[in-house]
């Protein structure tokens, strides 16, 4: 690459203190977001519901397309949500709302960072995937075998209770672990020439300087996420844009 080609890092911002009014802007600022470009959030939005159909749809059963699918969603689950964040950027901004300008952003990002944290995500699943089987067979290997996709007599045993609260404590170690990891770095990723490696360790900084309000806001997005699933994923086409355009005004609010 000539010299003339390379881009000039952005300096290294200020993490601000964040409270819990922020988090309120932030979600009342998503909620504008998205009711400006309600087809932009609902076109986004049907990229992650769409993988997860396939995933619950092909991967039953199948252990090939459970597989395929899971190490997918990661690589492309962060081009949506830049998606999401391009659009918050031009309506703060005042930029046109033109389909071909926000998909050749997020087209381009193909070339930059995200792809990188895409990986890192893999990577992530992947562990946490063995973390998960380990666990499993810690507890209920030395039970007698069981098809657990056809009886879950096992999992209401001593034992198997205990295996349940292991295994929902270590996921939710590990979920916040990558929350950390992710809540401010994939926006300012897009928002600002650094390396993925800069702004993971700015967004740990981030949730560390300001745990209990990012931790609130981290119950905040798995519990409503959660409960927008329930009526057939449907939800989720509102509740995911939602949050996504807000995580680009809260990531706007804490580096600074």
């Amino acid at each position: 690459m000539d010299d003339a080609d390379q881009v000039a890092a952005s300096p290294i911002p200020d993490i601000a203190r964040l409270t819990l009014a922020d988090l309120r802007a932030a979600l009342v600022a998503g909620w504008r977001d998205f009711r400006t470009a309600p087809a932009f959030g609902i076109f986004f939005a049907a990229v992650y519901v769409g993988i997860g159909l396939a995933l619950v749809s092909f991967g039953a059963g199948t252990l090939a397309w459970t597989l395929v699918i899971s190490l997918a969603f990661p690589l492309f689950a962060p081009f949506a949500g830049v998606g999401l964040y391009e659009v918050s950027r031009r309506i703060e901004s005042g930029a046109a709302m033109d389909w071909y300008q926000i998909l050749g952003v997020v087209a381009a990002e193909r070339d930059r960072q995200i792809p990188w944290m895409g990986a890192i995500i893999v990577i992530y699943v992947l562990f946490w995937s063995f973390i998960a089987h380990m666990l499993f067979a810690m507890f209920m290997g030395i039970s007698n075998l069981t098809n657990i996709s056809s009886s879950y007599e096992a999992f209401f045993t001593p034992t198997g209770m205990t295996m349940i609260a292991v295994e929902l404590a270590v996921g939710a170690v590990l979920s916040f672990v990558l929350y950390a990891l992710t809540v401010t770095s994939l926006p300012h990723l897009l928002d600002r020439e650094v390396d993925f490696v800069t702004a993971m360790i700015i967004s740990i900084d981030v949730v560390r300087q300001n745990f209990l309000v990012m931790l609130v806001w981290a119950v905040l997005i798995a519990g409503l996420t959660i409960v927008a699933m329930v009526p057939m994923f449907l939800g989720l086409f509102v509740a995911l844009p939602v949050f996504g355009h807000a995580t680009w005004h809260l990531y706007r609010r804490a580096l600074v």
